[in-house]
């Protein structure tokens, strides 16, 4: 292909979405590093800080969710849509994309939708086992839609799906501490078994109540814990801490910057089932209880887990319960070596490794057919 390729990748809104996205773009750069990669995003989002700390242009449309406790809110939703849909229109006129991606999110709908149709040829990227609306009502209009899930032929044309898996943090696959290394970085004895509570980066009041009311359980356990309890509740949760000085095996931290490290550290691991987080277990072969967040669309985040559970590739507490019962099942789970072995290696067959440069392939392949026909 002569002309140099010009890619837009648009969603976002969680890091779900965002660490595929840069995640695919890092891997059509590896292969075309002439390459002009355009993000578009939704204003106010995350991804308007995080794609450029990646090394990343992006540029945002004023779109945003209907409200449906509010419907006279959505007139200003309406004419939001509508000018992102002008605006949309006027980038893709400009940068003259040969091929699009959609990760999911509110910006990727009019994006792929202008993008389709001024015959841009176009591919959707679905993390989760439920598909979200704005990849449904995409999937007619697009050429290629990548799944990480079996059985998607429910909410798409199977001649379309190709099952890549989701793309993931490389920086988590290419840590070179050791289990001992990660351990002391965090400050912990090198000889007790591990776990992990994350509740992502903003963190989850479920996950950080499940450890408050288990204080003199988790002293008296034997184990030791990392505790991410996101930067929203830190200053709440240090106040609930004093006077605790005698919690030596619990490390609390409102954000873990590196991951990789406290994955290796951890002999288990507490979490939400976003479908990257689940994604990142099995591709490491972690073992892990996962409590889905009940304030999703469509409860994904249960069916995510379902997948797994259904396969004994990992645990599953409700959240409604996660309070009384996680922190009592994680002592139990992180002493009983062979059920470890078999988590971790059960959610390890599911791992489908490599997803972002096969992903990059698709979107590549994509932009050269296109090229090739205008050629013609």
């Amino acid at each position: 292909m002569d002309e140099k390729l010009r890619i837009i990748i648009s969603g976002g809104g969680t890091g779900g979405h965002i660490f595929p996205a840069v995640s695919i773009a890092n891997a059509i750069r590896a292969k075309h590093p002439d390459a002009e990669i355009l993000f578009v995003g939704a204003l106010g989002r995350m991804e308007m800080q995080r794609v450029p700390a990646a090394g990343y242009k992006i540029v945002g449309l004023p779109i945003c969710g209907f409200d449906r406790k509010n419907m006279l809110k959505n007139i200003v939703v309406l004419y939001r849509i509508w000018k992102s849909q002008r605006m949309a229109k006027k980038i893709i006129r400009e940068f003259r994309p040969m091929a699009a991606v959609g990760v999911g999110g509110y910006a990727s709908g009019p994006t792929l939708n202008e993008c389709a149709k001024q015959g841009v040829p176009c591919l959707i990227q679905e993390q989760n086992s439920y598909a979200g609306v704005t990849n449904k009502l995409l999937a007619k209009k697009v050429q290629r839609i990548c799944v990480a899930y079996d059985g998607m032929e429910r909410f798409f044309p199977a001649e379309k799906i190709l099952k890549t898996g989701n793309p993931v943090r490389q920086a988590l696959l290419d840590t070179k501490l050791t289990k001992a290394e990660a351990l002391r970085s965090f400050g912990l004895d090198e000889g007790k078994r591990t776990v992990l509570i994350v509740g992502g980066s903003l963190g989850a009041r479920t996950m950080n109540e499940s450890v408050l009311q288990h204080l003199d359980d988790i002293k008296a356990s034997g184990v030791q814990f990392i505790w991410q309890t996101g930067k929203y509740y830190s200053a709440s949760i240090a106040e609930r801490l004093k006077g605790r000085d005698d919690l030596p095996m619990l490390k609390v931290t409102d954000f873990i910057s590196d991951m990789g490290a406290a994955y290796r550290a951890a002999d288990l691991v507490i979490s939400r089932a976003g479908a990257s987080s689940i994604s990142e277990f099995c591709l490491i072969g972690k073992p892990v209880i996962l409590v889905p967040s009940p304030n999703v669309a469509e409860d994904h985040q249960t069916k995510n887990a379902m997948a797994l559970v259904e396969k004994d590739a990992a645990l599953y507490v409700k959240d409604a319960d996660a309070p009384a019962q996680v922190i009592g099942l994680a002592v139990k789970t992180v002493a009983d070596d062979a059920r470890l072995a078999s988590l971790g290696a059960n959610i390890k067959k599911l791992a489908l490794p490599d997803s972002a440069d096969v992903i990059a392939d698709e979107v590549v392949r994509l932009a050269q057919e296109k090229s090739e026909k205008v050629r013609k």
